[in-house]
């Protein structure tokens, strides 16, 4: 841990995040939400324990090393390492290997002069955790319908008393929130955001883009069995006249590889492999035209797709399917159901009209109210207030930090 610290703002409160994934294998909420956080309290972002299969080669291989020259001094990366994996069986073991590992992660923020320890689930598998260390608080933050099913199905006993035990409860989407918002009276609405400045700033055109014809119909994000294939092909098919840009590495799902094949044999598809983070900007910034083609099933009816507001904040024209995350922007998003309304809807985002600048404008004026800055903002002041901090009534600006002389402990 890294002892070199500028204190956060609520220097004593340590944040355990017990996360489905390691630091820097993707770029999903959570790993937008934990460096935000690191500004306000003391965070410890722990990463997925190896699996059994995985010890052998851990044990003969090199110990995975974390780059923390880019992390918030008070973000902090626990790999617990080969000699405390995730275990399923023996249970005892399994309970004890999870138990060391907490016990560690929360001892080395007792170091670092945390009274106060919060346990922020991102995943109901991690409930266990709850009865196995002390804490002061627990959060859970809902991101997915977690059962993936394309069907629906109602909620899983095991999350439902998970959700009544912990404190705190953040949920990303307006339908899960009728799902599943009044089981906990500490239920928050936080949706998935954008890196406003990062997508909103311009950026030169990539190299790639240069031998695409305008106008370009772009989707920037993981290739996924959730997207309208289907409709894609269609509309592939009927508008040769437009370049359709696909930026994104292709999820293992049995089904793509087939459609891919039959969508990149159009002469007006072009496919691009996936991007590091930084640079994605450019490739939303120089399509004429932003699409978000969801198949609309009982999976994608929870999502809150985190290329929304990255789109918005290119200023470009964003199309979208009838999902309710989606929905809930209507007027500021184009929305179409098949073939023929995607049509007209792209051909409207692509008239002069759309692309003034109000109507650009406006677009960003959405996306600005929707940076992670503001929205782990919320989630800072909530979990403060749970632990009996009295707050300003105005805090100031996220970007000029919350200034530790505005911040009274309760009864101070």
């Amino acid at each position: 841990m890294n002892t070199n610290l500028q204190p956060p703002a609520f220097s004593d409160i340590g944040i355990i995040a017990l996360v489905p994934d390691r630091w820097g294998e993707q770029w999903q909420a959570r790993h937008r939400t934990a460096p935000r956080l690191a500004r306000y309290f003391q965070v410890v972002w722990m990463d997925y324990p190896i699996r059994r299969q995985e010890i052998i080669p851990a044990l003969f291989g090199s110990h995975r090393a974390v780059d923390g020259s880019g992390l918030p001094a008070a973000l902090h990366v626990y790999h617990p390492g080969p000699w405390l994996p995730r275990l399923g069986r023996p249970a005892w073991l399994g309970r004890w290997t999870s138990l060391r590992r907490l016990q560690h992660v929360r001892n080395l923020l007792l170091a670092q002069g945390c009274s106060k320890i919060v346990l922020y689930l991102w995943r109901p598998e991690f409930a266990p955790a709850l009865s196995q260390v002390p804490h002061e608080l627990g959060c859970y933050h809902i991101d997915d319908e977690y059962s993936f099913s394309e069907v629906e199905i109602d909620c899983d006993n095991n999350e439902i008393d998970l959700i009544r035990s912990v404190g705190q409860v953040f949920i990303h989407s307006p339908a899960m929130m009728e799902k599943k918002g009044g089981f906990n009276p500490n239920t928050e609405f936080v949706p998935n955001g954008v890196d406003y400045q990062k997508y909103a700033t311009p950026v030169p055109e990539p190299q790639e883009f240069a031998r695409i014809p305008h106008p370009r119909v772009g989707y920037v994000g993981t290739l996924k069995k959730m997207l309208d294939w289907p409709l894609l092909l269609e509309l592939a098919r009927q508008h040769p006249e437009w370049s359709f840009v696909f930026v994104g590495n292709v999820a293992s799902h049995e089904e793509l590889p087939e459609i891919l094949s039959a969508l990149a044999q159009y002469r007006n598809v072009h496919m691009l492999p996936g991007k590091p983070a930084q640079i994605l900007p450019a490739y939303v910034q120089h399509c004429d035209v932003c699409i978000l083609p969801y198949r609309v099933d009982d999976y994608t009816k929870y999502i809150y797709p985190l290329k929304l507001h990255e789109c918005l904040a290119s200023g470009r024209p964003v199309v979208g399917s009838h999902i309710p995350a989606i929905e809930a922007f209507e007027g500021t998003v184009l929305l179409a159901g098949n073939a023929q309304e995607w049509s007209s809807a792209v051909q409207r985002a692509l008239s002069p009209i759309e692309n003034a600048p109000r109507h650009c404008e406006a677009r960003r004026g959405v996306a600005r109210l929707h940076d992670w800055d503001v929205l782990v903002e919320k989630i800072a002041m909530i979990v403060a207030r749970r632990l009996g901090y009295s707050l300003p009534e105005s805090p100031p600006p996220v970007d000029e930090g919350l200034r530790l002389e505005n911040v009274f402990r309760a009864g101070s």
